[in-house]
């Protein structure tokens, strides 16, 4: 019980002298932390290359059928899910920085064969979308992961949500490139392969970037420290940080991550000595040892169980059936025409991505929880709302042309709830709950729940718009309130603290311990 006291004293005290030194989050902060926050948008461009896609929409049956509508959709989060089921070997075996690249060339590999669609027919479609997906699963992974681990605390958040922020650049940016193509050769039969295939090959402009990019970044300071290479992590922290070797702020991060990484190989140690070495194969086994060891106490279990339940939550708020269906939603409010419809689309793009800019800005300094419990209860009024005007006009939308737009208005509403909470306050949380040892492990076991629930939803929209038409937002609205009930009763605020810290918080063994 004394060890117990003394450790939390130091923790505590530690905590203090960090944020003293650090000083407030918000706006200011970022600025303050400039070339950390570029390194961060950069690499944030692997989030905005995986929505620039389009579709040929005059693919017969895999279009005007509801079922493999779905699956032309949903292969591409099939793909990410195991994607994201390899991402942690390579991040842990070959660094983050790495990791990103090489995905970065499995991504070109998919859109190449997704560009030969013309010849190849919907296989190859649905091949590269799988491929692509792989990809952009990983970096999903490997991204927020790099970002948590080289942003200080008090702009962590900030620099994490930019994933998000990126993402909805893409959509933007993909959803007004297939406005501006539909009519590419005319419409229908007319239509020019050009019309979808440009949108395909553009994804290629972020993806060459970002490879090229990452050539010029750093290493992760965390990963450094892991596999004894402190000098050079010493160095890239005060790099980083644009702060000499020997502040006491660079000393403070630099000894908070060792200790941590010191204290997990002596863990490792004592419990499977012939692992200690982190050889390639060694590294392979300890990922099944790591991914166990999620489950094997309560404060590991409930780390676990904020990442994947957050992630399901965060995807059946019904955000990606907007978004993959957005079309097909404004055509059944009653939008006259499918030029009309994707002019609707455009804006769901627009209004996300402004949205989500406040969340980069300020959710260091208002935190995860208060945020995300205020876009569930807009999330949800805004799907009541849809439910209620579909019900009693979903017969009648010719003649009550105020409806449908009324409904419209709520499907925008609803994308700017969720682009300034759950959207990157999900990613924020997933990357940042876990032990060093664990991380990379623990994000892909969370963006694995994103991307199958992901995939669950891509399947299932059609032949629910289809068939239960209004019910598809009462039961998206429910699923919304229950994620607001598990966010409010379970998921701690994390706040402006360190990676490290989170032991404290999770009620695992402190790194002062270490």
């Amino acid at each position: 019980m004394a060890s117990d006291r003394k450790a939390s004293v130091v923790e505590d005290a530690t905590l203090v002298l960090r944020q003293e030194l650090t000083g407030a989050s918000g706006p200011m902060a970022l600025v303050k932390n400039i070339k950390v926050f570029g390194l961060a948008c950069f690499a944030c461009l692997g989030g905005s290359e995986s929505f620039v896609y389009g579709y040929n929409q005059d693919m017969g049956d895999w279009v005007s059928n509801s079922t493999k509508k779905g699956w032309l959709t949903s292969i591409f989060e099939l793909g990410a899910w195991f994607g994201c089921l390899y991402s942690g070997f390579l991040a842990e075996i070959f660094s983050r920085r790495y990791a990103i690249l090489m995905n970065v060339c499995i991504f070109v590999l998919g859109v190449v064969i997704q560009s030969v669609t013309v010849a190849g027919g919907a296989a190859c479609l649905i091949a590269g979308r799988f491929v692509t997906g792989l990809a952009i699963g990983a970096m999903s992974v490997n991204v927020p992961n790099y970002n948590a681990e080289v942003a200080p605390p008090e702009v962590r958040g900030s620099l994490v949500a930019l994933q998000q922020l990126a993402i909805t650049a893409g959509i933007m940016v993909s959803f007004w490139i297939d406005y501006g193509t539909n009519n590419i050769g005319g419409t229908g039969k007319t239509q020019s392969d050009a019309a979808w295939l440009l949108p395909i090959c553009l994804q290629l402009i972020p993806g060459i970037a970002l490879g090229v990019g990452m050539l010029f970044m750093p290493f992760s300071p965390r990963w450094l420290v892991h596999h004894g290479r402190e000098a050079e992590a010493r160095k890239v922290l005060s790099n980083l940080r644009n702060l000499d070797q020997n502040h006491p702020l660079i000393e403070l991060e630099f000894l908070e991550i060792k200790a941590q990484s010191v204290f997990e190989k002596r863990s490792t140690a004592e419990k499977w000595p012939h692992l200690v070495d982190l050889t390639p194969m060694n590294t392979f086994k300890l990922q099944f040892v790591a991914i166990g060891s999620l489950f094997t106490t309560k404060a590991m279990f409930r780390r676990t169980t904020v990442a994947t339940v957050t992630m399901f939550f965060q995807q059946f708020t019904g955000i990606n059936a907007v978004l993959y269906y957005a079309p097909s939603i404004f055509e059944a409010l009653g939008t006259s025409s499918n030029t009309t419809s994707l002019l609707a689309t455009g804006v769901v793009g627009v209004a996300m991505f402004l949205a989500t800019i406040p969340a980069v800005l300020y959710i260091d300094k208002l935190g995860r929880k208060p945020v995300m419990l205020a876009g569930s209860t807009g999330m949800f009024i805004c799907h009541i709302t849809i439910a209620i005007i579909f019900a009693k006009n979903q017969y009648q939308w010719q003649t009550h042309k105020a409806a449908g737009w009324a409904a419209v208005v709520m499907v925008w509403l609803f994308v700017v709830n969720f682009g300034y909470s759950w959207g990157p306050c999900a990613w924020v949380l997933i990357s940042e709950v876990w032990p060093l040892s664990n991380r990379a492990y623990g994000i892909a076991l969370g963006a694995s729940s994103n991307w199958m629930s992901n995939f669950i939803i891509g399947q299932i929209t059609p032949d629910m718009l289809k068939h239960i038409k209004y019910g598809t937002f009462i039961f998206f609205g429910a699923m919304t309130a229950g994620g607001a009930l598990f966010l409010w009763w379970y998921v701690p605020e994390t706040k402006r603290l360190t990676l490290e810290e989170m032991d404290v918080v999770f009620g695992s063994v402190g790194v002062a311990r270490a």
